[in-house]
């Protein structure tokens, strides 16, 4: 099929509508800087895909810094208490009471999918969905471009001054970043729920269990997050209903502790636990952003946080970039990141070790250190306070 002339050229171009490319791009839009915002997904796709539901208190404090915290005012709720139940008891830590004294905005990621995405087309960005980017062309030049090709299979060229990579893990722009990376495949699947069913508790619950994790998320008075490990190569509709109670029933211990309150599963995925780190995370004047800057396993949810921040930081490189001429600030953007991107990795690499069983030759011993793990955790102030800062922060 023939490929058209340039369609459009604008200073900055944003592959991927998720929390990354939607506050960058709002960002811009607010500093009057042109931008394009593809996304292969169609509107209503990206605006009802259940995701990631807690922010920290950086993420809010971006999202109301650049007026994009409406919905989020009148109907996140704040979170601040998660507990701990496996084989040697059960104990809860209020978080907003250690550490900094920090809280969680409970947010489910489609709403704030929903608004920001609003507020781009009503400051004049120009949204794409149903559009593929399909290639990278002339990163290192100062004309790069994107193969764009439409619903209608019709392919077209974006040029750009800036391209901006937001697009995940499998898209286009971190496949087109030759750079280092370090991975880590933890064998371990979840099958993610999400019930028309009240919490049990209004706090996150992690079941640390011989069978497999399983957790509660709150989301809101009517609709709860589950989590149940499972085996990688499991199909979810094989689990019934009954099936999934059952298993939650018996990980968080509800014999001991009190019975769930059941309801309809209206959504069920796996999640494969699988963390990657780039470094760099740029190339030319291509930038990533967001998943696609880094995979990070959901186990401590710093997945969204790593999103709006990393977003926020590079569009005011590009605002210096694109207004100044000031390239200093797009230059550091690795070096500014990654470092945070790595924090973010460590704590949820300690979170995955402290709330799934252990396998293998040595699993007997090493379930005897998570549970010291657990106990100091439940009885340590030095240690729950270094918990609560690296639980909220980033």
């Amino acid at each position: 099929m023939r490929v058209a002339s340039t369609d459009r050229t604008t200073a900055v171009l944003v592959l991927g509508a998720g929390p990354a490319g939607l506050v960058l791009g709002n960002i811009l839009q607010a500093a009057g800087i042109d931008s394009v915002i593809v996304e292969r997904r169609d509107r209503a796709h990206i605006e009802q895909r259940a995701r990631a539901g807690f922010l920290a208190p950086g993420s809010v404090a971006v999202l109301r810094e650049h007026g994009l915290d409406t919905g989020l005012r009148q109907r996140g709720h704040t979170h601040g208490t998660c507990e701990f139940r496996s084989d040697t008891g059960r104990f809860a830590l209020s978080y907003d009471e250690l550490g900094r004294r920090e809280v969680h905005t409970v947010y489910p990621q489609q709403h704030l999918v929903t608004d920001l995405a609003a507020e781009y087309l009503r400051r004049g960005g120009d949204l794409r969905c149903l559009t593929t980017a399909e290639r990278i062309g002339d990163e290192h030049s100062d004309r790069p471009w994107v193969l764009a090709r439409a619903a209608d299979g019709s392919a077209y060229r974006i040029a750009a001054r800036y391209l901006v990579g937001c697009d995940g893990a499998r898209g286009v722009a971190r496949h087109a970043v030759a750079v280092a990376r370090s991975t880590c495949d933890y064998d371990i699947t979840w099958l993610a729920l999400l019930a028309q069913a009240p919490p049990t508790s209004e706090t996150v619950v992690y079941g640390v269990h011989a069978d497999g994790f399983a957790g509660q998320m709150p989301r809101s008075p009517e609709i709860t997050r589950y989590y149940v490990q499972c085996s990688p190569d499991e199909d979810p509709l094989n689990w019934s209903e009954d099936r999934v109670w059952a298993a939650l029933s018996t990980r968080l211990r509800a014999d001991r502790y009190g019975p769930l309150r059941t309801g309809p599963i209206v959504e069920r995925g796996l999640v494969r636990l699988r963390s990657e780190i780039l470094d760099p995370i740029q190339q030319g004047r291509l930038f990533l952003a967001g998943d696609a800057a880094s995979s990070i396993s959901p186990s401590a949810a710093k997945g969204a946080n790593l999103a709006i921040l990393t977003a926020q930081s590079l569009a005011l490189a590009l605002v210096a970039a694109v207004e100044r001429g000031d390239e200093s600030g797009l230059r550091r953007h690795s070096a500014v990141c990654v470092p945070r991107i790595r924090r973010a990795h460590e704590f949820s690499h300690w979170m995955i070790g402290l709330l799934h069983p252990p396998a293998g030759p040595q699993a007997a011993f090493e379930r005897e250190l998570q549970r010291a793990r657990l106990h100091s955790l439940a009885t340590s102030r030095t240690h729950q306070d270094f918990f609560a800062e690296n639980y909220v922060g980033i």
